[in-house]
């Protein structure tokens, strides 16, 4: 594996050409790395519980509000959507202030708006305040993921970045789980106070545990420096094509998961709200799936593990497609453990691939990543209103042979980059 360099456009977080390089303290087995591990966990745990807090309860907010499946989705897309938007910016301030003082600044303010987003008074202002804590959110995916390159040491750095998307999976699965059966008991508005306050926990818990920053050194506020690694990312194929993969990915999930709640609570299943809450336990598949992606890569490579994915996502969408229960349940297993395993995937092939400029690498994929989710959601709700659940699965569907058309192209394109130096051979 190459040597991991640090995300700042002008060489912030790395040591200067007359220093020598520093050694990764952080690796398995060590105090600092559990940690650090544990730490990030809870952070994800946090920003995924807060970020599609009301995503479990859309059936119940637009009977609370007396709304349609596709304005409801919008507190869902306003989150996501700001969180695309502001994800950039906010990792440039990362290389002047550093990724765990931001992170622990977006925290904070992330559910502190969480505290306030069950007193929403109608619609309009629900949307804003979740659009406010998607905004804030975003100081945390691409601050961690850049801390992780700049601490672990490499080889382990597909496992670290595997553990944070577990705990992304998880703080999905006990938000979804601790809003529906506090919704069913007390309605929708005390689901999300429950979420704020888990929220709440995990960010004393992150606090508490991460260990500073060793490697980071921070750079100047340096726009044209960013905009110029921007655009350097942005010229290169394959960060383009991980790119696409991780907003085709999320589509999916999006999509699927914002939906699902109004299947299952109609005919034929007629589900409690507390139960289609229970449902998100499907994400412990999603923990387990992106933390063992460092093995799935070692085993078959990047590619043969986003072939997986992504057939295993397309059999659950097939699947789910069934009246019963059982196959439906089924259905969500596999795409849920498809997503996550792509996810991680495409995410660590981010941090592999950026020699320099990392942050501004690892932002522009959590900026797709989340406008695929933003886009997921809405097209989801709209097309599960126009042709039900059929619909939805195709529009995941399409998103999927997205998915396994860039890939084949990646592969295509490799080949072709190896048969260059034998042909330049052959021609002297």
């Amino acid at each position: 594996m190459p040597p991991v360099h640090t995300g700042a456009p002008a060489g912030a977080g790395a040591s200067t050409p007359s220093s020598p390089k520093p050694l990764r303290a952080h690796s398995p087995g060590r105090p600092g790395y559990r940690r650090m591990s544990l730490a990030l966990f809870a952070a994800g745990l946090a920003t995924f519980a807060l970020l599609y807090s009301t995503q479990a309860l859309l059936p119940a907010i637009s009977d609370g509000f007396g709304v349609t499946a596709g304005q409801a989705s919008w507190t869902v897309s306003a989150a996501t959507g700001a969180l695309a938007l502001f994800v950039l910016p906010l990792s440039a301030l990362s290389e002047r202030f550093g990724r765990t003082r931001l992170m622990t600044v977006s925290l904070a303010v992330a559910v502190g708006v969480g505290l306030l987003v069950p007193f929403a008074p109608d619609l309009e202002w629900l949307v804003v305040l979740r659009a406010v804590q998607g905004a804030a959110i975003a100081g945390v995916p691409a601050s961690a993921m850049a801390y992780l390159a700049e601490e672990v040491e490499p080889k382990a750095l597909v496992g670290a970045i595997g553990l944070f998307v577990a705990g992304n999976s998880i703080g999905g699965m006990s938000g979804r789980i601790a809003t529906g059966w506090a919704a069913q008991a007390w309605g929708w508005r005390a689901g999300l106070l429950t979420v704020g306050v888990l929220a709440l926990a995990c960010a004393a818990a992150y606090r508490l545990l991460l260990p500073r920053a060793r490697f980071f050194r921070p750079a100047p506020l340096a726009p044209r420096a960013v905009g110029a690694a921007v655009a350097r990312h942005l010229r290169d194929p394959l960060l383009l094509r991980l790119y696409g993969i991780g907003a085709l990915f999320m589509t999916v999930f999006g999509a699927v998961y914002t939906v699902i709640g109004y299947r299952l609570v109609e005919e034929p299943f007629s589900l409690g709200q507390g139960v289609v809450g229970s449902v998100f336990l499907i994400y412990l598949v999603g923990t387990a799936s992106s933390a063992a992606a460092g093995t799935l890569v070692a085993r078959v490579g990047r590619r043969g593990a986003l072939y997986l994915a992504v057939a295993t996502t397309a059999l659950g969408l097939l699947l789910s497609l069934a009246d019963a229960l059982a196959a439906v349940l089924a259905g969500l297993v596999l795409i849920t453990a498809g997503f996550f395993a792509g996810h991680a995937v495409a995410s660590a092939a981010v941090s592999r691939t950026a020699a320099t400029g990392r942050a501004q690498a690892s932002a522009l994929y959590q900026s797709a990543y989340y406008l695929g989710s933003s886009a997921g959601g809405t097209l989801g709700a709209l097309a599960y209103h126009a042709g039900g659940w059929a619909a939805t699965a195709g529009i995941a569907l399409l998103a999927v042979l997205g998915v396994v058309s860039i890939t084949l192209y990646g592969s295509h394109a490799a080949r072709a980059e190896r048969r260059l130096p034998v042909r330049a051979a052959a021609a002297r």
